[in-house]
């Protein structure tokens, strides 16, 4: 395993750590400030929107625990995707239990030595 893989392994793995502990700013620092989620059902949406929505859902009290599974990665240059498997539970106050899970298809950018998600598309649904 190259470098470059470890170090993108470790945004995915802080990203997790960072959202189950509810540290919005650890999560944003590790996206370019042009990304683009693409979510079903869902138009497009960047930075500031994530921003927006994750402050709507701050002062609600959210239990999240996820795990990540990275089935592919690839370097090319200053450029990297990773084909990852997610399984997440959540749960919202007042709201029963969630699982989720599914694939996502993430293209990473390496900016200033550091890697960092630019496009994020997110297959993760309900589980059955």
């Amino acid at each position: 395993m190259t470098e470059d893989e470890k170090q993108i392994r470790g945004v995915v793995d802080q990203w997790l750590s960072a959202t189950k502990a509810g540290n919005i700013e650890t999560v944003l620092s590790l996206m370019t400030d042009d990304i683009v989620f693409l979510v079903a059902g869902q138009p497009p949406f960047g930075k500031e929107e994530f921003r927006q929505n994750s402050a709507e859902h701050a002062d609600k009290s959210l239990e999240f625990d996820g795990t990540s599974d990275i089935r592919e990665i690839k370097v090319l240059g200053d450029h990297a995707y990773i084909i990852n498997w997610l399984t997440i539970e959540m749960k919202p106050e007042g709201a029963e239990r969630m699982n989720l899970s599914g694939y996502t298809l993430s293209i990473f950018r390496k900016e200033n030595d550091k890697w960092l998600l630019a496009r994020d598309a997110n297959f993760v649904a309900p589980d059955k």
